[in-house]
């Protein structure tokens, strides 16, 4: 405290003590000895000099209470022949004062810290789905968004349905590569016919209800009726799509209108007039920034769109989110200190999500996994879908749905990153490009870790009996469950593995060749992975999305609805 003072001595500047280090960039406080001159301290400034006494070094200050002397003071400087003390210039005050202020900002910025995460913490609502799974994983994730026609919250009595307990509306479930270079938003229709599986929902009083499953449901049933959770319209995504979905984050009509607002708006574009009564949408053709009350109108018309139908306002959902998220990505919204707050305080009183990211901390790390991805590589679509009789409802398109699907539980980009695909069908040529032994010559052994029983004899009896492979065997249950299907082979074996691999339509990454070659007659390991959808079947997923599925690039800006 002595230092800070200005009882040390009279011609210390607590300014002098903030150097410059050009070594760093930065101020640092230097506490030096008196006897230390200004020079060293401060290369660049000139010596400190004046007419005041010199403070001895503190080792003569030693030396002579040890011999009990004390030297005689020199003789003051004239008045008139010192030299005045240099006044303290503006950027020394500033650095004083800033150095003060500096240091209560850190111990305040500590405190304020605290406040605005216990603050954001405060304003997440979680939803107990009896799973608590890492906000971030290896791997892909899935993450299902669903948006609910809850009319909960002021301004919301006009929409209809007041006092519902909400449908799954709007739902989304979000697929992102294990490598976070691509996205693939799969749409799930609401009037879907499909069936809902079994679930356990805990109730407000804590106890958990088992909800009987229902065959031939709408989708968007999946959520608030009879009781049904988020849980369970994650369980129903997971049945339709066959992906393993790990978190939920579920908005209402507020969420809507609170972040369009927070990010300065929204801009979207129209192909024609639309006044939809219903939905309160009043907008001419051209381009537009909407938010609040407008922005939610723009995601829930559909009367006065395309066919008129759920399947065209999909469409305008998808051009929004696509829209929002370039906005907050190229607005400066996450760089900027005050945007964040504002969008960070909005988010978290807009969103319900799962246990397993009801944590600041931990939809932080999550969010910086997602935004790793390129908007340039994310596609929205929507499941493939044809007409029920009904007229009010759909059905899942199996042929367009089961190779898109593959695609996703695949790890296959609906963009296409070029890089990437050129990549891989170089690593598939340069693995299946030599000679390939005769069926007769596969020596293999069949592992089971796909999950499936009965997986493993399936293909054997497959490929003795269809392929002419007599030699292979049944090895059992792999040690553990695998994502994905691998072949191990020695280099000797080689042309063996690329006849089981083209028989089997094996992808480049389920091949895995060792260093060392193997004895005579000995097999070659095949383990089957959750990917195993039967024998005959390909493994390797299709290239390329199949053809007419609705498709909007999260990069495009041109997207117009009709």
């Amino acid at each position: 405290m002595d230092a800070q003072g200005h009882g040390r001595d009279g011609d210390i500047d607590p300014a002098d003590q903030w150097v410059f280090d050009p070594n760093t960039g930065n101020y640092e406080l230097r506490l030096n000895p008196a006897g230390e001159t200004a020079a060293a301290a401060e290369p660049h400034a000139a010596p400190r000099t004046t007419g005041r006494r010199r403070t001895p070094e503190p080792e003569a200050r030693g030396r002579r209470r040890a011999a009990g002397k004390r030297e005689p003071e020199k003789a003051a400087t004239p008045a008139s022949r010192r030299k005045p003390k240099p006044k303290k210039s503006k950027t020394k005050k500033a650095l004083y004062w800033g150095s003060g202020t500096l240091a209560f900002v850190l111990v305040g910025g500590s405190a304020a810290a605290y406040f605005v995460y216990q603050h954001l913490n405060g304003n997440i609502s979680k939803v107990d789905i009896g799973e608590n799974n890492p906000a971030v994983s290896d791997g892909p994730m899935n993450i299902l968004l669903i948006g609910t026609d809850r009319r909960d919250g002021k301004g919301n009595e006009g929409y209809g349905d007041a006092g519902s307990v909400g449908h799954a509306d709007t739902t989304l479930v979000m697929h992102v590569s294990g490598d976070r270079t691509n996205a693939t938003v799969l749409s799930i229709p609401r009037d879907m016919i499909t069936d809902i599986p079994d679930c356990e929902s805990k109730q407000e009083d804590g106890k958990k209800k088992f909800i009987q499953g229902q065959r031939e449901a709408r989708f968007n049933t999946s959520l608030g009726q009879e009781g049904r959770d988020p849980g369970c319209t994650m369980k129903t995504a997971e049945k339709i799509t066959g992906l393993d979905i790990t978190h939920f984050m579920m908005a209402d009509f507020n969420a809507v209108k609170s972040m369009s607002t927070a990010v300065g708006g929204v801009d979207v574009c129209l192909a024609k007039d639309i006044n939809d009564p219903k939905s309160h949408l009043n907008l001419k053709a051209g381009k537009h920034n909407i938010k609040g009350e407008q922005a939610l109108a723009f995601v829930r018309t559909r009367h006065s769109v395309g066919f008129g139908g759920d399947l065209d306002r999909i469409k305008l959902q998808q051009q929004f989110l696509s829209s929002m998220m370039r906005k907050m990505k190229g607005n400066g919204t996450l760089s900027s200190p005050s945007k964040m707050w504002g969008l960070a305080n909005t988010a978290t009183k807009a969103l319900t999500v799962d246990t397993g990211i009801g944590t600041v901390d931990k939809l932080v790390e999550l969010g910086k996994a997602l935004g790793k991805v390129d908007l340039k590589n994310m596609t929205f679509t929507t499941v493939p879908v044809v007409d029920n009789t009904d007229g009010a409802t759909v059905l899942l398109d199996q042929t367009k749905a089961e190779p898109l699907f593959e695609m996703v539980q695949q790890d296959v980009s609906l963009t296409e990153v070029k890089k990437k695909e050129k990549a891989a069908k170089d690593e598939q040529a340069a693995r299946l490009k030599g000679p390939k032994a005769d069926a007769a010559e596969v020596r293999a052994t069949v592992l089971n870790g796909s999950g499936q029983t009965g997986a493993a004899q399936e293909t054997l009896d497959w490929m003795q009996n269809t392929e002419g492979m007599p030699l292979t065997s049944n090895g059992g249950n792999a040690p553990a469950d695998l994502e994905k299907t691998t072949l191990e082979y020695a280099p000797n074996q080689a042309d063996q593995a690329r006849r089981l691999a083209d028989s089997m339509g094996l992808p480049a990454s389920a091949m895995k060749e060792g260093t060392k070659d193997a004895a005579p007659r000995a097999e070659m390991t095949l383990t089957l992975g959750a990917d195993f959808k039967g024998a005959g079947t390909p493994i390797s997923a299709p290239a390329k999305a199949p053809k007419n599925i609705q498709k909007v690039e999260a990069d495009d800006k041109n997207v117009c609805a009709k």
